[in-house]
């Protein structure tokens, strides 16, 4: 019964377009939930059993508050969007850690200077990208060709985490740079054809209503893995996006490279674009909609961060 509740799970997540990543991670915390009460189905289970659950995650198994969320909302999604059960107005109470809000790390200009300076390869360019534009990691790497309109200078991010499109501006500086990285992706794709590969993989119901688009080279990744691989989600295989993992690995090997001590992750130059943006006059709202933010207030921590770093007028005492 649960394997058949996990199919029809993983059908309604790859219809909303959901990463390969938050299927795996929603079907993981669904499949320990029905194993936590002995494999009862959750349509005979509620409330309760979803406080026991989350209540011994956080008690026994000393998840932290981030985690605790991503198990709590991968039960609400099967409760409403796949037994069609609401769960909004149960109030469950279990025992839920409070997420402390940080402040997140920012680089200065000239760290992020030189941070892209001491990156190697199409890894400059993917860093470049994703500074110039406020792109979280995954939508960096979800890229497709046709998603950069050099004619209005124009970068389309379709279905981010926000479940909203944008549009954002090209940065000049690299649209050269990108135009040649594009015809060498066409011609690796044009080998690949040739040698009886040439797949990618699409959204899942794009796949059923245009089962030819995956050969097209518009829908190939911008920033495709150097080998062929097989698609985590299929039998072909395919020239699937560089892994999070390894552009990562290169962010961190770069960073030392720059002798930057900070703590280094690719959302760092997420926080570091909409700070240098807030620093530069650009309103509030503005950047809350370049981000993809749904609600203001979480774009609200980047006047923080700033009216942190403008305290000039207070010294430590050590300098007086």
């Amino acid at each position: 019964m649960a394997k058949k509740l996990l199919e029809v799970v993983r059908d309604k997540i790859r219809l909303r377009h959901y990463s390969y990543q938050t299927e795996k991670t929603y079907l993981g915390w669904i499949k320990r939930y029905i194993l936590f009460h002995d494999k009862k189905h959750p349509e005979k289970m509620g409330k309760i059993e979803i406080e026991a659950f989350l209540t011994d995650l956080a008690v026994n198994r000393k998840v932290s508050p981030s985690t605790q969320n991503q198990a709590f909302n991968a039960l609400l999604f099967l409760y409403e969007k796949v037994l069609e059960i609401s769960i909004k107005n149960e109030n469950i109470s279990a025992l839920r850690a409070k997420t402390k809000i940080h402040i997140p790390a920012v680089l200065t200009k000239d760290e992020v200077k030189n941070v892209i300076f001491n990156s190697k390869g199409v890894y400059q360019l993917m860093l470049k990208l994703m500074y110039g534009c406020g792109l979280r990691m995954s939508e960096l790497l979800r890229l497709r060709i046709k998603d950069i309109d050099f004619g209005f200078d124009k970068v389309y991010i379709w279905d981010g985490k926000s479940q909203e499109d944008r549009v954002l501006p090209l940065p000049q500086k690299i649209k050269e740079d990108l135009q040649i990285h594009i015809e060498n992706v066409r011609k690796t794709h044009k080998q690949d054809t040739i040698d009886g590969f040439g797949y990618v993989n699409l959204p899942f119901a794009l796949n059923k209503k245009y089962p030819n688009a995956n050969t097209e080279f518009k829908w190939q990744y911008l920033f495709p893995m150097n080998a062929i691989s097989q698609d985590p989600r299929g039998k072909r295989k395919i020239r699937y996006h560089v892994l999070s993992a390894t552009f990562g690995r290169n962010i961190k090997t770069a960073a030392r490279l720059a002798y930057i001590d900070k703590k280094i992750s690719a959302h760092t130059f997420r926080h570091s674009y909409a700070t240098h943006l807030l620093q530069n006059g650009i309103d509030i709202r503005t950047i809350s909609g370049l981000l993809g933010h749904k609600n203001l207030q979480t774009t609200m921590i980047y006047t923080h961060i700033v009216k942190e770093l403008n305290q000039n007028i207070v010294k430590s005492p050590l300098d007086f």
